[in-house]
C-alpha cells in the first residue's frame, strides 16, 4: 500500500496572510432614492432635503480661508441634486392644478365632497408654510424651534453657499415671502367666501393660478441660487 503524500513545512517558513485590499473612497455622495413627485409628501420632502444636505457639508474653516476647491465641489454637488431640491415645488404645482380642476367644475358637479377635497389639496400644496393650515403636531414643532416650512428649507439648502447679503439669495427669500403670502391669501379666500356661488369659485380659481405663478417665480429663484 502506497503511503499518503505528506507535505513537510520547515520551521523557518513564514505563512503570510493574503494582502489586504485598500479601502475604497467614494468621491460622490451616496445615491438618493428614486424621485416620484406623485408620492412626494410633506414629510418625505423634509426627510429628503435633510439627506441632500448631509453629504454636502464641509468644514467651515476650509471655506473661510477662501479655498476654492471644496466650495466648487460643493457647488457641483448641489447642481447634481437640483431636481430633488426642486421636487417639492413641482409637487405643489401639480397639486394646485388638481385643485384648479375641482374648483372650476360646474355647479352640478361641485358639492360638499368636492369642497373638502379642494381644501385638503390646498393644505397639502402649502407644505406647512401657512401657520393657520398647520396641524397641532406641526405647530408644536414650529414652536419648539424646528423648521417645518418645506419651501423655507429649500431656500436654506439652495443658498447655503451664498453670502447673507448676496442679491441672488435675497431675491429668493423675497420670492418665498411672496409665495407664502399668496398661499395664505388663497387659504383665507377659500375658507371665507361661499364657493357654492359660481362667481366666487371663479375668484378662487384665479387665486389658485396666481399662486401657481408665485411657485414658478420661486422655482426660478431657487434655480438661480443653484446656478442651473
Amino acid at each position: 500500500m502506497t503511503p499518503p503524500n505528506i507535505l513537510l513545512i520547515s520551521s523557518t517558513t513564514t505563512l503570510l496572510p493574503p494582502p489586504l485590499k485598500p479601502p475604497r473612497f467614494e468621491s460622490q455622495p451616496p445615491p438618493l432614492p428614486p424621485l416620484d413627485t406623485k408620492l412626494f409628501s410633506r414629510r418625505n420632502a423634509v426627510v429628503l432635503l435633510s439627506l441632500i444636505v448631509a453629504p454636502l457639508t464641509f468644514p467651515s474653516s476650509a471655506l473661510s480661508f477662501g479655498i476654492s476647491g471644496p466650495k466648487e465641489w460643493l457647488r457641483d454637488q448641489k447642481k447634481k441634486t437640483a431636481k430633488y431640491l426642486l421636487a417639492p415645488i413641482d409637487a405643489s404645482r401639480n397639486i394646485l392644478r388638481s385643485a384648479y380642476l375641482i374648483i372650476t367644475r360646474n355647479e352640478s358637479e361641485f358639492g360638499e365632497k368636492e369642497l373638502e377635497e379642494f381644501q385638503s389639496l390646498l393644505r397639502s400644496a402649502a407644505r406647512d408654510c401657512v401657520p393657520t393650515e398647520r396641524s397641532s403636531f406641526v405647530q408644536f414643532q414650529s414652536n419648539s424651534g424646528v423648521e417645518v416650512c418645506t419651501f423655507r428649507l429649500v431656500v436654506k439648502n439652495a443658498s447655503s453657499l451664498l453670502a447673507d447679503k448676496d442679491p441672488v439669495k435675497l431675491a429668493a427669500e423675497t420670492k418665498l415671502t411672496d409665495l407664502i403670502r399668496s398661499f395664505s391669501s388663497l387659504s383665507d379666500m377659500a375658507n371665507e367666501i361661499d364657493v357654492q356661488v359660481a362667481s366666487n369659485r371663479q375668484k378662487v380659481a384665479n387665486a389658485v393660478m396666481d399662486t401657481v405663478t408665485c411657485l414658478d417665480n420661486f422655482e426660478q429663484g431657487i434655480k438661480e441660487c443653484l446656478e442651473v
